[in-house]
């Protein structure tokens, strides 16, 4: 069974589809689908970062914060600066990230402590810096400074390209650098991995500082699909990226799983909003859902792991 585990997401992905395609056929047009997958692609990038701070046994509950203050600081910046401004943007994020790591790695509180602690930070200055407002960005900056991520290329979005483009090098750095092999080692058990010699606090710190890169790269792509940054520009957005990781099989209890699964976990992800919103369920009700899914993931980790799935 656990030999097949990797193949039920792709499964269960293809199910997904065609029962959605059973209300509309078009939906299994190919430029459908990439839409759907342009749409999704700012999830993915935040849902990117939550997959290894959850492959190394902890949470990060600040993502979405992140993502909204990088967007404003963006928005705030790039009318005068240019490109520049993206790069302050995603540096705010990797110090965020920093903070989390350093708050749980260095001074031993949860995970889940530290984040929720650092996301009200990250949430008050959005709302600081932005005067409690979205903030438009004009077509020329828009376009001159952030056409890599709102363009076409080859008649496909450039989310699409950006999102690929990450996903490969995540992969690269999770299976093929001493890096990722910390990642697994210290996800499968702390004790174990400082005996091994895998320095713990370096790699939290480094873990949650690619979390808040992704973060504030989703909130830069986001803000440039809708011309405006915004405090409130990623809510909604970490019960589905969360639940992105763990649909595509990566373990809550950490250790297992990986970038790619949470590729399919967050198509999963949008095809069920989509089978939602055929039937009627709203925004705020698909929050239910993706609670709920996190409440029976929470429980079937429990019980596989021995090591429990306390963050």
């Amino acid at each position: 069974m656990t030999k097949f585990a990797g193949t039920i997401p792709w499964l269960g992905l293809i199910a997904a589809i065609l029962i959605v395609a059973a209300f509309d056929a078009s939906f299994l047009r190919p430029m459908t689908l990439i839409g759907l997958f342009s749409d999704s692609a700012t999830l993915f990038l935040m849902a990117l970062g939550m997959t290894w701070v959850i492959y190394i046994g902890s949470i990060d509950l600040s993502l979405q914060a992140v993502a909204a203050v990088s967007s404003v600081i963006l928005a705030l910046l790039i009318p005068q600066y240019g490109m520049v401004a993206i790069a302050v943007a995603l540096v705010a994020g990797v110090l965020f990230g920093l903070v989390s790591g350093f708050v749980h790695g260095v001074l031993k509180l949860p995970s889940f402590i530290a984040t929720l602690a650092v996301g009200g930070i990250a949430a008050t200055a959005a709302l600081a810096l932005s005067g409690e407002r979205s903030i438009q960005i004009d077509a020329t900056p828009r376009t001159d400074s952030l056409s890599w991520a709102i363009g076409r290329t080859l008649d496909i979005p450039n989310e699409i390209w950006v999102s690929l483009i990450v996903l490969a090098l995540a992969m690269v750095i999770e299976q093929m650098t001493p890096f990722g092999k910390a990642m697994k080692a210290l996800g499968s058990g702390e004790p174990a991995a400082r005996i091994a010699g895998i320095r713990i606090q370096r790699t939290k710190l480094i873990v949650f500082m690619f979390a808040g890169l992704f973060a504030a790269l989703s909130g830069v792509v986001l803000a440039g699909r809708l011309s405006s940054g915004s405090p409130t520009i990623a809510n909604e957005f970490l019960l589905p990226a969360i639940a992105a990781v763990v649909l595509g099989g990566t373990s809550l209890a950490g250790g297992s799983g990986g970038v790619l699964r949470t590729l399919v976990g967050t198509l999963l992800i949008v095809v069920a909003r989509t089978g939602m919103t055929f039937i009627g369920i709203n925004a705020l009700a698909q929050q239910i859902v993706f609670g709920l899914v996190l409440i029976a993931a929470v429980s079937l980790s429990a019980g596989r792991a021995q090591k429990g799935i306390m963050k």
